[in-house]
Formats: structure tokens, sequence, C-alpha cells
């Protein structure tokens, strides 16, 4: 079973991280949000406190569905909102795809990239920051106290690495190195996002205006393909936003639950 946590009341929130991150990814938007929804947040395989990724035969993307439909069954959750930031934004919406989520909201989602070098790209810079990771990692906790180092090794993921705190930074760093055949088995199995297969799910993808990871024009893909979802810029965000500005990744959140179907929520 996947590691997760569970915080607050109401209808219940599922929040999904992105590669080589964590559940802790999110924790200044649970603070946020946990007067508002039972929120959970989940390891996903081979990440976090969650076991190694068991394929068992199966495609990565069957597999990761499989996981987190038998975390919402183990919880009795048929159908949270949903949220996720990078690759857990395209989790979200195969989510929204499946009928498995109330309601979805994507930030800078995987998936949309315009060619084969946007995939390059992103698959390099991993690589080059798992490099760096792993020496770095037995002596992150004293490093990664100054905001030059922390600029540094993390602004390609966060516009403003210097909010982060150091023991945060050092917690991550360790976590990237110990998911290494997590990521290596998440990248093996890529995919884009082939589109909506139905557009009643309310849908929110919002692009982090300074995201050096997936880069912003992919928002465009995204319009193009997600035609009926509401698109929104996250301004002064990098690809991680929920550290840089978790009011805003809140409100959006806030916002896109708003819009399920019956909902009474007041804005």
């Amino acid at each position: 079973m996947l590691a997760y946590e569970r915080t607050g009341s109401g209808e219940p929130l599922l929040l999904i991280h992105g590669i080589a991150h964590r559940r802790q990814a999110w924790a200044g938007v649970v603070e946020r949000l946990a007067d508002e929804f039972e929120v959970i947040t989940v390891d996903l395989p081979g990440h976090g406190e969650s076991p190694a990724f068991d394929l068992a035969g199966r495609t990565v993307r069957e597999a990761v569905a499989a996981e987190l439909h038998a975390l919402r069954t183990e919880l009795g959750v048929e159908q949270p909102h949903v949220a996720g930031n990078s690759l857990g934004g395209l989790l979200a919406l195969e989510m929204g795809d499946a009928g498995h989520a109330r309601t979805v909201t994507a930030l800078s989602p995987a998936g949309f990239w315009m060619n084969g070098v946007d995939y390059l790209y992103v698959r390099g810079l991993f690589a080059g920051i798992q490099a760096v990771a792993r020496p770095l990692a037995p002596v992150a906790g004293t490093l990664l106290k100054s905001q030059v180092a922390r600029a540094i090794t993390m602004g390609c993921f966060f516009a403003h690495p210097e909010r982060i705190d150091p023991v945060v930074a050092a917690a991550d760093t360790a976590n990237m190195v110990a998911s290494r055949e997590g990521i290596k088995t998440f990248f093996s199995g890529v995919y884009r996002y082939p589109g909506p297969t139905q557009t009643e799910v309310p849908t929110t993808i919002a692009w982090a205006s300074r995201d050096l990871t997936l880069l912003p024009y992919q928002a465009k893909v995204a319009a193009q393909r997600l035609p009926h979802a509401n698109h929104r810029r996250l301004a002064g965000c990098g690809h991680v936003p929920m550290n840089d500005d978790p009011d805003l990744v809140a409100e959006v959140i806030r916002e896109t639950a708003r819009k399920q179907p019956g909902s009474q929520r007041v804005a």
C-alpha cells in the first residue's frame, strides 16, 4: 500500500506530487485547506515512504493507476477532488478521464511536451540533478543552510528556493537519491497525455510562469488538447509552485472544487 497522510475534514481531496518528490511537498497547501477538505497526500511508488515500484507485468501507466485505485479503495474514497503537480498533474487528469475524480487541478502537468527535444531536455535535467544529489546528500544538512546553495541546487524547480526550509531541502535531496529506481521506472514508461476521454469533470490547468522544468509554452499545447478546461497562469512560481506560493495554489484548488456539479460552496 502506498504511504499516505490524511488530514482535516470535509469533501475528500487527493494531492499527488511529481516525479522525484514526496507527499511533504504539499505541506503548506494542506495547512490552508484542511479546514475545508479531508486532505489526503500520498507518496507515489518508489518515492518517499512508499514501497518500490512493482510493475508485475504491467505498464507504468497501468501500475500506478492500479496503485492509486487500491489506495482509494483502502480509504473508502470513491471520487475525491484531485490535484497534482507535474507527473501528479498528469495522473490527476487521467483520474478525471476514468471517472475517479470530482474535479481536477493540474499544476504544470507532465505529458504536454511538443517534441522529442522537450522530452530529452527534461530527462537530461533530472539525470543531471540526480548526479549532483548523490554526492551532495551526506552534507546537504550543512550545505543547504546557505540560500546561495539552495538557489544553485533547487532553482530549476522553485522560483524562490530561498523560501525552502533547509531541513526540508536536505530531506528532499535525500528523497531524490533514495527514489532513483522509482524515477528510472517512471521515465521508462513516459508518454504524452492523449487528450480527454470526457469533458464533464471540472478541470483547471495552471502553469507556473517561471517553470524551468516543463517550460511554460507547453501550456499552449494543454490549451489545445483541453479547450474545455480552465487555463491559468501561476505568476511568480516555479515548476513546484506549492512552496513558492501556497496561498495561490490553495485558492486555485478551491476555485476548481466549487465548480463541481451541485456544489454548494460559496465563492
